[in-house]
């Protein structure tokens, strides 16, 4: 997942947000004029409550990354305590990007379980004779965030075992389990082959991605297709050059799709730094039916069979029979996945997931329905946010809202909760992986926090759990929005350090 995803979901460059929220609570500067009047009592009280209580050294890196404190929110609490020992801004309605996986993941927790799983079959309305299935193949998904090439493999070789060799049909593509607008991949931040942009279905394959390895080789950038595609054709055009391999060194590679009679052809132009050495590169080019009809007829034909009609997409019929069966890695395992690597495809699979409605009979689940369950789970809890706003519940939105308030009192639900465990064993840990292995290595917070990050243009995010000198645990929230936001890592590392140090 990592290497699919990596922290593409947590580090988006792109056109500028929506504004934030208007601010319910501000630290506004005391004048020059009050100042010598603290000595009296009320001017002392005045005082106080107009201080900033940010940490010193929290306060240099805002300075430093030329962020007002206006723009910033920070909660810090002992999960044993009834009062935060900070809190500046905390009403304050804000931009979380992939912090919000972080209501996701524990609402997904507590109304599904620990244990929950999604199943994908294969189904038949016919009999197959001699080999030769006379009508279709039903591919049929529930929604799992993971479906990856492996299990679709061992999907497809069930069938071969149970001796079906030659499809006379279609093999039939059922995403039935979400009712989900189609999206343009592209509208977020212009990058529609990021893998990161791919929207939600309910047949979701191998992220709809697929994998290139891109290494130096005799004077131009070599590529890899590593991920089967049938019918579709790189054209390598990529220079190579010498230099350090920068971090933005896929910003420098362009990929186009070109519609051809016998398929599609992707070129690859730009250049790759000999420096590199290998890189993986996942990109998805391709629409949902076309990736999906290519990485099928390439598997099936592996195994050994054979298949007359096309992929496409369709609906099982009432009298089909089930052949073969996949059942996902539990809940548990995928919000690891979701929240160490900030996997917004999988955090919409699983918001979706939340939005079946038992009432109605196969009715496909829907982002609003997800949303209402999410709220009443919440009001239920006395967790009401008002200032919540849900989209798609991964933080990859310009409009999704919490408050650092609301998310501390979140994680201080969640520390009581029977699915603590899973849920904050399924953060990064601070200097060790995840989006946080390279921040922090060496200090006294390596090792003693779980903290789910995110970042889009003008939003830099952290919350989760950390440990001070002593052991006592806190929650800790900041966020960012503003527009120099991605210069503001630094404070937050700062605040971890100070809770580290306490």
């Amino acid at each position: 997942m990592a290497g699919i995803f990596g922290a593409a979901g947590e580090r988006i460059i792109s056109g500028r947000m929506a504004a934030p929220a208007p601010a319910s609570l501000r630290i506004m500067p005391i004048s020059r004029f009050a100042r010598p009047l603290c000595g009296l009592i009320f001017a002392a009280l005045s005082c106080l409550a107009h201080a900033d209580p940010l940490p010193p050294s929290v306060q240099a890196a805002l300075q430093q990354a030329q962020i007002a404190p206006e723009n910033v929110a920070i909660v810090v609490q002992p999960v044993d305590a009834t009062t935060p020992l900070l809190a500046h801004n905390a009403g304050k309605a804000m931009n979380p990007a992939s912090v919000m996986k972080l209501v996701t993941t524990y609402a997904g927790l507590e109304l599904l379980g620990p244990a929950w799983t999604w199943s994908t079959t294969a189904q038949v309305n016919a009999a197959a004779v001699d080999g030769v299935l006379g009508g279709n193949l039903y591919l049929k998904g529930s929604g799992d965030p993971r479906f990856s090439i492996e299990h679709l493999t061992s999907l497809l070789r069930q069938l071969r075992v149970r001796g079906i060799e030659r499809i006379a049909g279609d093999i039939v593509l059922d995403r039935s389990a979400f009712d989900v607008p189609s999206i343009d991949p592209g509208a977020f931040d212009d990058k529609p082959m990021r893998p990161y942009n791919v929207g939600p279905n309910g047949l979701l394959i191998n992220f709809q991605a697929i994998r290139f390895t891109l290494r130096p080789e005799s004077g131009k950038g070599g590529i890899l297709m590593e991920t089967p595609s049938e019918g579709l054709r790189v054209d390598n055009r990529l220079r190579l050059v010498d230099g350090a391999c920068g971090s933005n060194w896929k910003d420098l590679i362009d990929a186009r799709l070109i519609p051809e009679n016998d398929g599609e052809r992707l070129q690859f132009t730009g250049s790759f730094a000999v420096q590199c050495g290998e890189k993986m590169l996942n990109l998805a080019p391709l629409p949902a039916d076309a990736q999906a009809g290519g990485l099928i007829r390439t598997l099936w034909r592996e195994l050994g069979g054979s298949l007359a009609g096309k992929v496409r997409s369709g609906a099982l019929p009432a009298n089909a029979q089930l052949v073969a069966r996949h059942e996902s890695a539990p809940l548990a395992d995928i919000v690891r996945d979701i929240n160490k690597f900030s996997n917004n495809v999988m955090a919409r699979q699983l918001f979706l997931s939340m939005g079946n409605d038992s009432a109605l009979t196969n009715a496909p689940a829907n982002a609003e329905r997800a949303s209402r369950r999410i709220t009443d789970w919440l009001a239920s809890r006395n967790l009401r946010f008002d200032e919540l706003v849900l989209e798609n519940g991964s933080g990859l939105s310009r409009n999704e809202r919490i408050s650092a308030g609301s998310l501390n009192r979140l994680l201080l639900d969640a520390w009581k909760s029977p699915v603590m465990p899973e849920f904050v064993s399924s953060m990064p840990i601070v200097g060790i992986d995840g989006t946080m292995k390279k921040r922090l290595n060496g200090s006294l917070a390596s090792g003693r926090a779980h903290i789910k990050t995110g970042s889009l243009d003008s939003v830099k995010t952290a919350a989760g759990y950390a440990l001070d000198s002593q052991g006592r645990r806190y929650t800790v929230t900041f966020l960012i929005n503003h527009p120099r936001a991605t210069a503001g890592g630094p404070a937050i590392d700062a605040l971890l350090a100070w809770v580290a140090q306490r």
